[in-house]
């Protein structure tokens, strides 16, 4: 049994340093601008309710791929300005991860109020195969919420985006302090735990994104129990190509080909791929296109989309849908040119869960899409934040950052 944010406000938590892993890994424009704040919204509630409960809350995240070293670009400096505007409080960015201004700013805090460590990434110990070195860091983020007296402060997972890490602010953190699930984090396993248990059927899965062999554990997993899976994405062309088909410039893994063709063989009745295709001469916005059957992709064309036909048969599919899976986009959603297929199919869940059925839309390029095509957020039951974390679930996968909470 874990225990929530619901206990731990039970139990009080006024005047008590506690330790927050958030998701605030948000996609930034060139200029250093958040393009979608999905993430740092999804994290509020937990933070909201800590600091108005008088806790002092140190929040830890990481924000893309640094070197184990501080990179300016990755600096956390535009997320706690965000993150200050949706708490409407004053968020404290830290100079530093667990290093001197991080200790000071910590010694400071009084009760109700939040701060943000510098991108917890900046320390290589963070994602170190070694087990002493994560404990190193993780006790010295333990130590930044620890009470004047020596009692211990509390933790809280809420970064639901990286449970399926096992990494020092996810995971070691956990074996050293009282450790609770936070809103986000207990919403998310709720919601992946009623697909692979108690799902409510016609049962679909709606899979995409470039490669086949990212979502091959899901597709193996998700086969035996859904009534269909629409494939669509550059993953469809290498099954396109499974089936003999030429799939011209098209993205595809050759090396899973044979994969797919089992796949296919196994569970054909199942799988449902396009049957037509936007293809364009090259990968830009405004590379001039057209719509070709599936079977008749031109040599020296990619497909950047599903056709129009595509869409209208995974929407037939989806229609009666009870249970709906969404990860991955049709195509190049983020070409206007080429966004019709995702836009299409997302409509069309929307349509389902409007009748009644239950729909998870699962992170990543999936969550952005919707935001990017202007699609309501409450059209579907329930957005993700973490995308490979959802799909680990779903393949069976142990989570660490889950399992520990348990423990």
């Amino acid at each position: 049994m874990v225990a929530t944010l619901s206990d731990l406000l039970a139990e009080g938590v006024e005047g008590r340093g506690v330790l927050v892993r958030s998701d605030l890994n948000v996609p930034l424009d060139d200029n250093g601008a958040i393009t979608d704040p999905g993430r740092i919204i999804a994290s509020v509630p937990t933070l909201k309710a800590l600091a108005e409960a008088g806790a002092k809350v140190v929040v830890t995240a990481h924000l893309g791929r640094p070197k184990g070293e501080p990179d300016p670009k990755f600096s956390l400096a535009p997320v706690a300005a965000a993150l200050s505007e949706q708490l409407g409080r004053h968020v404290q960015l830290a100079g530093d991860v667990v290093g001197t201004d991080a200790l000071a700013r910590a010694e400071g805090l009084t009760d109700g109020d939040v701060l943000l460590l510098e991108n917890i990434r900046f320390d290589a110990r963070e994602t170190s195969k070694d087990d002493a070195e994560r404990r190193a860091l993780a006790e010295a983020l333990a130590g930044l919420v620890e009470g004047a007296d020596g009692s211990p402060g509390a933790f809280v997972s809420d970064g639901f985006g990286v449970v399926h890490r096992k990494q020092a602010s996810v995971f070691d953190v956990a074996t050293l302090l009282p450790h609770y699930a936070g809103t986000l984090v207990a919403t998310e396993v709720k919601v992946l735990a009623q697909l692979t248990s108690s799902t409510e059927r016609p049962y679909a899965v709606v899979l995409g994104g470039s490669k086949v062999s990212d979502k091959l554990a899901v597709i193996e997993n998700l086969a035996t129990k859904a009534d269909s899976i629409v494939i669509g994405g550059g993953m469809c062309y290498t099954f396109l190509a499974a089936q003999g088909l030429s799939v011209g410039d098209s993205l595809c893994q050759v090396e899973m080909i044979d994969t797919c063709k089992k796949l296919l063989e196994t569970y054909g009745d199942v799988i449902h791929l396009p049957v037509d295709i936007e293809v364009a001469d090259g990968f830009a916005a405004d590379s001039p296109h057209e719509t070709v059957a599936a079977d008749k992709i031109p040599d020296g064309k990619m497909g950047l989309d599903i056709g129009p036909e595509s869409v209208k048969r995974f929407t037939a599919l989806l229609s009666n849908a009870k249970t709906v899976f969404w990860n991955g986009p049709m195509g190049v959603f983020e070409f206007p040119a080429f966004a019709a297929g995702t836009k299409g199919v997302a409509e069309a869940i929307i349509g389902a869960t409007g009748k009644g059925a239950f729909s998870v839309v699962g992170g990543g390029d999936s969550a952005a899409a919707v935001r990017q095509l202007g699609l309501p957020d409450d059209g579907f039951s329930h957005i993700s934040t973490g995308g490979g974390a959802s799909l680990e679930y779903l393949e069976g996968k142990t989570l660490p950052g889950i399992d520990v909470l348990e423990s």
